[in-house]
C-alpha cells in the first residue's frame, strides 16, 4: 500500500506525517509540540464556551450574512411568522405567570384573602380608607374638581361595606364600572414627551413605597388632584390636564346596571370608588406578603422583566435565527413606539421593511397590525397598501378596530407577487371569518394570499358569542379554498394561547383560582397562517412560548423570558410546482 505524506508547519518547524498500515507515524510531531498544541486546542474551545455562555454566539448567528440569508432567497421556500406580541399591559400582577415559590405563594394568599377571608380580614371599608381620607377626597372633589360631594354615597353605601365580601365582589358595583373606569383612564397615562406616569397602586408600575395605608394615599392624593400632565389629546395636539379630568362620565346607554342618579354623579362617585379599590389593594398585600418590603420587591423584579423589558425582549425574540430568516412577518396589536425601535434595531432595521398602516391609525389606542417583509426576499418593499379595500368589504357592525388590519401588495426576487395581511380578531373572534373573507375577496389577479392572524378563534365556541376553531377552520377552507399551516383541518385542543387573570385586577368576575388556569383561563387554538389550497406543501410548522422555537404545553404565559400571552407561529412552504 503506498503511503500518502501531509507537510504542516508549526511554530516555524516543518512536520512530515506518513499515514501507514498500522497507523504508524513517520517524523512524529515532537511532545513539546502536541503540549503547544494541546494548548492552543484548549484555549479556542475554551474561548469558545465563554463565547455562546455570554451570547456571543447569538449575535454572531444574528449578524452573520449565510444565518440570516431568507428562505426564499436560499432555498426557494417561504417562511412566515405571525406573532401577536401583546401581553403585560401596565400591571404586572393580571396574569398568573410562571416564576417562582414565592410568586406563587403570595397570589395564593390573595387568592385566599379574595375567596374566603377570615371575619379579621373582611374589615369595613373605613377601617381601611378611613373617614379622615374620604373627608379629604371630599375637600378634593368639591373645592378644586368643583363637582358634587358624595358624602351621602359614602355614609350610606360604602363606609361600612366589607372590604371583600361586599365591595370588591359586588358584582353590580363590577358592571357599573365605578372601579374599573376609573383604573382604566389613570393607571398608565402615557405623556407626549413618550414617557408614562403611575397611579399610586398596587397594579401597574409605580414604584414608590407603599408601606403602609397613610404612604399611599398621601401620594395617590398628590397625584389624582395636583400633579399637571402634558399628554396628546386625540387630535395629536398637546394639551395640559390634572388627572381627575381625564375621567368621564359613566353612561347608562353602554353600562345599564348604574342608576340615573349614579351617573349623573359618576365623576364624583368613580373617584371614591377608585380610591377604596387602591386603599383595599395597598392593605391586602401588606396582609398576605411577609413583609411590606417583601411583596413590592417582587413587584420590582417582575415590573423590570414583565413591563420594562417587554419591547426589548420582543425584539430579541424577532431577532433570534430561527425567525430573522423570515420571508414575511405578521404582528398585531403592536405599539407605534415598538415599530420605530424595531426600524432603528441594529439586526432588525437592517434585513426588515417594517409597515404599518399609512390609513388606519388610532394614537390613543395605539394597537396596530404590522407586516415585516425580508429586504433578501422583497428587496423593494410594499408595491401598495390596500387596507382601505378591505375595509370597504364588511359593514359599521363588525367590530373592527382602527389598527387591526394591514392588507399590503409586494412582490419578491423570484417575481412572485403576493397579498399580505395582518390581523387582529376581537376578543370573541366574531370578526374573524367577515375580514378573512373580505381580505381574501380583494386577492388581486396573480397575486397569492399570505395572512397571518390572530383569530381569538376557541377551542368549544358558542354560536353568536365566540368564534369555534373548527367552525372557522370549515369555512375558510370550504367556502373560501384556503388552507393553514396546520392543514385544512385544526386539531381544536393545539392551543397557542394559556394565560389566566389572578384577582389583582379590577374586574374580579375574571380571576381565576390557582386550580383553575387551565379551566377557566384563556387556553385556545386562535393564531393562524392562511393561503390558498393547493398552492404550497407544507414542510414545517412550530408554535412557541419560550423564544427558543419550543412551545411548552401546559404551562401558563407571559414568562419572564417570553413577553406575550400569544405563541409565536411560523411555517416554511414549498411552492408546488404546478402552480
Amino acid at each position: 500500500m503506498s503511503s500518502a505524506f501531509t507537510r504542516k508547519v508549526i511554530n516555524g518547524r516543518p512536520l512530515i506525517a506518513r499515514n501507514v498500515s498500522g497507523g504508524e507515524m513517520a517524523n512524529r510531531t515532537p511532545p513539546r509540540d502536541i503540549q503547544r498544541i494541546a494548548c492552543v486546542l484548549f484555549a479556542m474551545v475554551l474561548y469558545t464556551a465563554v463565547y455562546y455562555q455570554s451570547g456571543g454566539a447569538r449575535h454572531y448567528l444574528m449578524t452573520s450574512s449565510s444565518a440570516i440569508t431568507s428562505a426564499a432567497a436560499r432555498a426557494g421556500t417561504l417562511q412566515v411568522t405571525t406573532w401577536n406580541v401583546a401581553a403585560i399591559n401596565n400591571n404586572p400582577f393580571e396574569y398568573w405567570i410562571t416564576y417562582n415559590d414565592e410568586y406563587e405563594k403570595l397570589m395564593i394568599q390573595i387568592e385566599q384573602f379574595i375567596n374566603t377571608p377570615t371575619e379579621a380580614q373582611d374589615v369595613p371599608v373605613h377601617k381601611v380608607f378611613t373617614q379622615d381620607m374620604f373627608q379629604e377626597l371630599d375637600h378634593e372633589l368639591t373645592e378644586r374638581a368643583k363637582w358634587k360631594s358624595v358624602a351621602e354615597y359614602w355614609e350610606k353605601e360604602y363606609a361600612n361595606r366589607k372590604i371583600v365580601s361586599e365591595f370588591l365582589k359586588d358584582p353590580l358595583l363590577g358592571s357599573k364600572r365605578l372601579a374599573s373606569m376609573p383604573d382604566r383612564i389613570t393607571n398608565t397615562i402615557n405623556l407626549a414627551n413618550g414617557e408614562a406616569v403611575f397611579r399610586p397602586t398596587v397594579i401597574n408600575m409605580y414604584q414608590g413605597s407603599l408601606d403602609n395605608q397613610q404612604q399611599w394615599w398621601s401620594a395617590w392624593k398628590e397625584f389624582m388632584f395636583r400633579t399637571t400632565l402634558s399628554i396628546n389629546d386625540k387630535t395629536g395636539q398637546t394639551v395640559k390636564q390634572i388627572p381627575y379630568q381625564m375621567l368621564q362620565p359613566i353612561s347608562p346607554a353602554k353600562y345599564p346596571d348604574i342608576t340615573p342618579q349614579e351617573a349623573q354623579d359618576s365623576l364624583p362617585l368613580q373617584t371614591l370608588c377608585g380610591a377604596i379599590f387602591d386603599a383595599i389593594l395597598v392593605h391586602m398585600m401588606n396582609e398576605c406578603a411577609a413583609s411590606p418590603k417583601a411583596w413590592q420587591a417582587l413587584k420590582k423584579t417582575m415590573v423590570e422583566k414583565l413591563n420594562k423589558q417587554k419591547t426589548s425582549k420582543t425584539l430579541n425574540i424577532l431577532a433570534d435565527s430561527h425567525y430573522v430568516k423570515s420571508d414575511i412577518v405578521t404582528l398585531q396589536e403592536v405599539s407605534m413606539s415598538l415599530v420605530e425601535l424595531a426600524r432603528k434595531h441594529a439586526i432588525l432595521g437592517k434585513q426588515f421593511h417594517i409597515i404599518v398602516s399609512s390609513e388606519f391609525l388610532d394614537p390613543v389606542r395605539d394597537q396596530n397590525s404590522v407586516v415585516f417583509l425580508n429586504k433578501d426576499s422583497f428587496p423593494a418593499g410594499v408595491d401598495k397598501e390596500i387596507t382601505s379595500q378591505v375595509m370597504k368589504q364588511f359593514d359599521e357592525n363588525v367590530p373592527v378596530a382602527v389598527g387591526d388590519v394591514l392588507a399590503v401588495t409586494a412582490t419578491n426576487v423570484q417575481g412572485d407577487r403576493y397579498l399580505i395581511a395582518s390581523f387582529h380578531g376581537d376578543t370573541n373572534g366574531l370578526a374573524t371569518k367577515p375580514v378573512v373573507q373580505a381580505v381574501n375577496a380583494i386577492v388581486p389577479a396573480g397575486h397569492t394570499l399570505i395572512f397571518g392572524l390572530d383569530a381569538n378563534t376557541y377551542e368549544q365556541g358558542k354560536p353568536g358569542k365566540t368564534q369555534d376553531v373548527s367552525e372557522f377552520a370549515q369555512f375558510f377552507s370550504t367556502e373560501l379554498h384556503l388552507t393553514s399551516c396546520w392543514g385544512d383541518t385544526v386539531n381544536a385542543s393545539n392551543y397557542t394561547t394559556f394565560n389566566a387573570r389572578t384577582f389583582l385586577q379590577p374586574q374580579l368576575q375574571k380571576g381565576c383560582r390557582s386550580t383553575e388556569k387551565r379551566s377557566k383561563g384563556d387556553v385556545n387554538p386562535k393564531d393562524f397562517i392562511l393561503f390558498p389550497e393547493k398552492t404550497f406543501s407544507i414542510q414545517k410548522t412550530w408554535k412557541d412560548n419560550t423564544g427558543e422555537a419550543k412551545y411548552t404545553e401546559n404551562m401558563a404565559f407571559p414568562t419572564l423570558d417570553f413577553p406575550s400571552d400569544h405563541g409565536i407561529l411560523a411555517t416554511i412552504l414549498a411552492k408546488n410546482s404546478n402552480i
